[in-house]
C-alpha cells in the first residue's frame, strides 16, 4: 500500500483554510475588476524558447520541462538526442504575458488593462513559506508605444484599495524611481552599471544586517569606495517620508544634492506626478512614503517601483511589488511595449499571513450558509423543497439526503462551518412556517414560508459581533 503524502513545495489546505484563501482571490479579483482591468489566462506551460528567451542561468535551472512519454520515446528513438523539450511551465505571469501581448498586439486595444490570477511553478528548494507551485495575481497597464507615467500612481491605488479589503492590518506602500536611484549614484562617480547592481544588492540587505554592515562591506576591497560616499549613501537609502509634504520636500533635498544628473532629474519629475495622482485618487498619506532603498529587479524594471509590507509585521518582508519597464515584449515584437504593473503572491501571503495569526481558518465558515436537516423521513419531498426554495432565492444550501438523529445532523453542521440549520417538521409543514436555527448566536426563530429566503438574506448581512 502506498502512503499518501503531499509533495513537499505545495500549499494543500483543508476546506476551511481553503475558504479563507478563496476569499482573498475573491477580495483581489474584486479589486482588480473595480479599477477596470480585464481578466486574461495562458496556458500553464509555454514553448520553451519563449519562456527562455531572458531568463538566466539561476532561473533556467528552476524551470519545469513537460514532456509526454511518448514524445520522449520518440525524440530518443529519432536521434538519440534528449535535448530539451518544447514546452516549459511557466515560472511567471509576466514572460506569458509578453508573448500574449506580442502575438495579440493587433487584437488588443491599448492601453490593454489586464490582471491574470492563476498558479505558477519553480523548481527551488522546498522550504517554510516557498513553494515550488504558488498563485500569482498580477495586474499590469500595457502601452502601444508610450504610456504615460500618470499610469504609475494607480498602482497604489489599487493596493490601498485591495488591502483595506483585506482587513490585514495597517500597512505602508513604498515608492521608489529607479531613474531616480541610477542618477543618485552616477552624482556618486558609481556610473558603471554591473557596479551599481553590485551596490544596490548590498544596499538591500540593510533592514537584516544593519548599517555597520554597509558601511564595512562597501569601504573594503571588493568595492573600495570612499568613506564620504558611503556615508552619503547610507543617509539616502535610508530616507523614509511621514506624509506627503514631507515627500515632496525629501524629493526637493535629493534634487538640491545632485550635480546635474538627468536621470536623477527625470526620476524626481516622475515621483512628483506619481505623489500627486496617488493622493488625487484618495490614497491615505499614512498608507504610501518614499524609500529610496528600493530598487526591485535591476535588470526589468526602468521607472518606479513599489513595495508594500504590513506596519505590524515587518519581518513578512514585501507582501505586494511591481513597478514600471520601459519595453514588455522586445525579444518578440518590433513594437515598443512600456508597462506598469504589481503582483501578489497570494500562497506566499496566506501562508505568512497564517503564520502570523492574522487569519485564523481553524474553526472555518462554510461556502454552505443552510443545512436542510432531515427531521422527518415522511417529509423528505417537502424538505427538498425547500432547499430548492433557497438555492433558487439565491442561498447556499445543503440538504440532508441519508436522515438519522437530528442532533447528530446539528452537529454535523456545526463542525462543517454552516451558520443556519432550516427546521421543517410536520408542525412547520401544517403552518406553513419555517423554524430557522443560529448556531453562531445559538438562538432561532420561526418565519413564515414565504418570506424564509428574505429573512435569511437580512441574517447573513448582518456580521457577527
Amino acid at each position: 500500500m502506498i502512503s499518501p503524502r503531499t509533495p513537499s513545495g505545495v500549499l494543500e489546505l483543508l476546506p476551511p483554510e481553503q475558504v479563507a484563501f478563496q476569499r482573498m482571490l475573491d477580495a483581489i479579483r474584486s479589486g482588480y475588476e473595480r479599477f477596470g482591468f480585464l481578466p486574461i489566462e495562458t496556458p500553464v506551460f509555454e514553448r520553451s524558447d519563449v519562456l527562455l528567451t531572458k531568463t538566466g542561468g539561476e532561473t533556467e535551472r528552476q524551470v519545469y520541462f513537460v514532456q509526454s512519454t511518448g514524445a520522449l520515446e520518440k525524440s530518443r528513438a529519432q536521434d538519440g538526442d534528449e535535448g530539451l523539450p518544447d514546452l516549459a511551465l511557466r515560472f511567471d505571469l509576466t514572460v506569458p504575458l509578453a508573448r500574449y501581448v506580442a502575438e495579440h498586439e493587433h487584437q488588443l486595444t491599448f492601453p490593454f488593462r489586464r490582471y491574470q490570477m492563476q498558479r505558477v511553478y519553480r523548481g527551488e528548494r522546498p522550504q517554510r513559506g516557498r513553494f515550488r507551485e504558488f498563485y500569482q495575481c498580477d495586474v499590469d497597464i500595457i502601452g502601444s508605444g508610450e504610456l504615460s507615467v500618470r499610469h504609475d500612481a494607480e498602482a497604489p491605488a489599487i493596493i490601498n484599495a485591495i488591502f483595506t479589503d483585506l482587513a490585514i492590518g495597517t500597512f505602508t506602500i513604498q515608492i521608489n524611481n529607479r531613474r531616480l536611484l541610477r542618477g543618485f549614484y552616477e552624482d556618486l562617480g558609481i556610473t558603471d552599471g554591473d557596479v551599481q547592481a553590485a551596490v544596490l544588492r548590498e544596499v538591500d540587505k540593510l533592514d537584516k544586517r544593519g548599517a555597520d554592515y554597509l558601511r564595512t562591506t562597501l569601504t573594503g576591497e571588493d568595492f573600495g569606495l570612499a568613506e564620504s560616499v558611503v556615508e552619503r549613501i547610507l543617509s539616502f537609502v535610508q530616507t523614509r517620508s511621514t506624509g506627503h509634504e514631507d515627500a515632496l520636500a525629501r524629493l526637493a533635498e535629493v534634487e538640491a544634492g545632485s550635480t546635474g544628473s538627468s536621470a536623477l532629474a527625470e526620476g524626481v519629475t516622475e515621483l512628483r506626478e506619481v505623489l500627486a495622482l496617488v493622493r488625487a485618487l484618495g490614497v491615505p498619506e499614512s498608507n504610501y512614503c518614499l524609500n529610496f532603498s528600493i530598487a526591485r529587479g535591476l535588470d526589468y524594471y526602468t521607472g518606479t517601483v513599489y513595495e508594500t509590507t504590513l506596519d505590524e509585521h515587518p519581518e513578512l518582508g514585501s507582501i505586494c511589488s511591481g513597478g514600471r519597464y520601459d519595453d514588455l515584449a522586445g525579444q518578440y515584437t518590433r513594437s515598443r511595449l512600456p508597462g506598469v504593473g504589481i503582483s501578489i503572491g497570494l500562497s506566499r501571503l496566506f501562508w505568512q499571513l497564517r503564520e502570523a495569526g492574522l487569519i485564523d481558518a481553524s474553526a472555518g465558515e462554510s461556502t454552505v450558509q443552510v443545512l436542510v436537516p432531515q427531521v422527518d423521513p415522511e417529509l423528505l419531498d417537502d424538505q427538498l423543497a425547500l432547499a430548492s426554495q433557497l438555492r433558487h432565492g439565491g442561498i447556499n444550501t445543503e440538504a440532508v439526503l441519508d436522515g438519522g438523529k437530528l442532533g447528530k445532523q446539528l452537529r454535523y453542521a456545526d463542525r462543517a462551518g454552516i451558520r443556519f440549520v432550516a427546521l421543517l417538521g410536520a408542525q412547520e409543514v401544517a403552518d406553513g412556517t419555517v423554524t430557522l436555527k443560529d448556531l453562531r448566536r445559538q438562538d432561532q426563530f420561526t418565519v413564515p414560508r414565504e418570506e424564509v429566503v428574505s429573512a435569511l438574506r437580512v441574517e447573513l448581512a448582518q456580521p457577527l459581533v
